[in-house]
């Protein structure tokens, strides 16, 4: 019986492995924005432009997903050159030192149908902070440009505090607040 037993797990557990996709961002569709609020009085967007983000979940609503996420902090960009090469300097993001942060997700539980609440690891600045995010599954759907290939729509948003991280300590509140909104959109396609 133990022999049976043996050989049905050792046959079953390819098959769970298999269950298991492993998504990746369609960089043409999907963004990575931010929001800070400036003297109290005005929010300023920006985005970085080259990040890579990959989804792995076996259930078609993502409730068990596990998210990585990679940001090249060079790329940051507010549409203002200035600025952004100042977000870029030690006051900030300090790129030369610290040119990638990272998340890496740790558990997720469901809120309602569709709706998740996301905890992970954000490491910014050589600082590591659990986060917790709202992730919404918006939908998959097949893209007929891609053969009918699954599309799953993915939004992630929440609010981090810099402050915790040591990025801006010399531009305190209200001069930039120490809240940053963090809103992602992106569609993802089975690698």
């Amino acid at each position: 019986m133990k022999q049976l037993t043996a050989l049905l797990i050792f046959l079953l557990l390819p098959l769970t492995i298999i269950a298991q996709d492993t998504w990746v961002h369609d960089q043409y569709h999907s963004n990575l924005g931010f929001t800070v609020t400036h003297l109290g009085i005005a929010d300023v967007p920006g985005h970085f432009g080259e990040y890579s983000v990959s989804i792995t979940a076996s259930e078609e609503d993502f409730s068990d997903a596990q998210i990585e996420l990679t940001v090249q902090t060079a790329t940051v960009n507010t549409r203002v050159q200035d600025r952004d090469d100042h977000l870029r300097s030690e006051d900030f993001f300090h790129v030369e030192q610290y040119p990638e942060m990272t998340f890496s997700s740790r558990s997720i539980r469901t809120v309602e149908e569709g709706v998740f609440e996301l905890t992970g690891d954000l490491t910014l600045l050589d600082v590591t902070r659990e986060v917790t995010m709202t992730m919404v599954h918006r939908g998959t759907v097949e893209n007929p440009m891609a053969d009918g290939a699954p599309v799953a729509g993915i939004q992630i948003s929440g609010t981090i505090d810099r402050s915790e991280f040591n990025l801006g300590n010399g531009f305190p509140p209200p001069m930039i607040s120490n809240n940053v909104e963090i809103k992602a959109d992106g569609e993802f396609v089975i690698q």
